[in-house]
């Protein structure tokens, strides 16, 4: 049975538009993840999951433990419901947040806040010490060529020790964790070609090199000033290379758990599409097009490839002059005459979860049932960002 007939069958009780994920299919990829970590821990990275039920069937398998949180309230409201060691990967200037933080003595135990600056501190007081990591510029740089994320100031070994010193003097504060995470090969694909394939391999390659060497002097400098219980990095595009790295006790990952269009562009490893979402066929306006309601939901980001594109049946494609629209999308291809008003077409997102953002529930298939259901954050009632 093909997978578009499988999802089909399943859901066939319900109406699109619909979210499922395949439980199969994350598990598999969830398995390749840990073969990829080769023993060491992979947190999960909560913004790329947006489930609550998601998370706990994640960190129940093996080679996962902890979170990796967007936003300090929602690592409130996830250790309120039970979970446990939940970094927060942003800084916040929440003073509510902060607050409710540091007047529990037990959130301030299971929750730890990132910080890069001096700047950061006032905002970080109350009751209880706030546990807190440094953040670290894990960008590439050469002259006036930089690749990876803006993030953070911190960049050299003398900067880390400096900044823990003066986390050390202040007794709101206590430094437990260190991170840096490599966007310029995590969060992007090396499978490109043409000649800009070319320049994305070279830089990632040169990239690893000069960041295994500074991550590891960053983390002994600290390490002069004060123990870490952990030192994170990596994402799912680069689980393997990171955890070589000596220095690392964990690597973080999620939207290999799902596996959304913008990771099909690595050669290191493959996965399966497990989140999809449906839409209904509601229109017909010539041969070789079909109209699907809804459709518009891109990516954040920058560049091409944002567009949530149609993945089953295959031989689809969005119109070029209007995309994804915000109540309906025209779909051109051989695919389109085959389908009737009322068939469904399966959707991949470019990204993980974000597609949550748009979807109340979760629909997890096993097989070709819907076992159990799922509500997304914004099912709860939950909007954190």
């Amino acid at each position: 049975m093909s997978d578009r007939q499988r999802y089909d069958r399943a859901t066939s009780h319900l109406d699109p538009p619909l979210a499922v994920v395949d439980l199969d299919a994350m598990a598999a990829n969830a398995r390749s993840m840990t073969e990829r970590a080769a023993g060491t821990p992979i947190r999960v990275a909560s913004k790329s999951i947006r489930s609550r039920e998601v998370l706990r069937r994640v960190l129940d398998l093996p080679g996962y433990r902890g979170i990796m949180a967007f936003t300090l309230p929602e690592a409130l409201w996830l250790a309120s419901s039970g979970f446990r060691d939940i970094l927060v990967a942003y800084p916040t200037t929440d003073r509510a947040a902060v607050a409710a933080l540091a007047a529990d003595e037990r959130l301030s135990r299971e929750i730890t806040l990132m910080v890069d600056s001096p700047e950061q501190f006032p905002l970080l007081t109350g009751r209880h010490p706030i546990r807190v990591c440094l953040d670290i510029d894990a960008g590439y740089v050469v002259g006036r060529f930089r690749a990876g994320a803006l993030r953070s100031p911190v960049r050299t070994p003398e900067q880390a020790a400096d900044l823990a010193r003066l986390i050390g003097k202040n007794p709101s504060l206590r430094l437990v964790g260190l991170m840096a995470y490599e966007a310029q090969i995590a969060g992007l694909g090396d499978r490109i070609p043409g000649p800009y394939g070319v320049a994305v391999r070279f830089v990632q390659r040169r990239s690893r090199r000069e960041l295994a060497a500074r991550r590891a002097a960053v983390v002994e400098a600290v390490r002069e000033v004060t123990d870490l219980e952990f030192v994170n990095g990596g994402g799912t595009g680069s689980i393997e290379t990171t955890a070589r790295e000596l220095a690392i006790t964990e690597v973080a990952a999620g939207s290999g758990f799902y596996h959304p269009t913008l990771f099909d562009r690595y050669s290191n490893f493959t996965g399966r599409p497990a989140a999809l979402f449906a839409l209904p066929v509601v229109r017909r306006p010539g041969p070789g097009v079909v109209t699907v309601l809804g459709g518009g939901y891109p990516a954040s980001g920058a560049g091409p490839g944002r567009a949530a594109v149609p993945h089953l049946p295959e031989g689809l494609r969005h119109n070029g002059d209007e995309g994804g629209g915000e109540v309906q999308t025209p779909l051109h291809g051989r695919a389109a005459d085959e389908l009737k008003v009322g068939d469904r077409v399966w959707f991949r997102h470019a990204k993980a979860g974000e597609l949550c953002e748009r979807f109340d529930t979760l629909h997890l298939i096993e097989g070709d049932r819907v076992t159990a259901t799922a509500p997304t954050y914004r099912g709860e009632g939950q909007t954190f960002l």
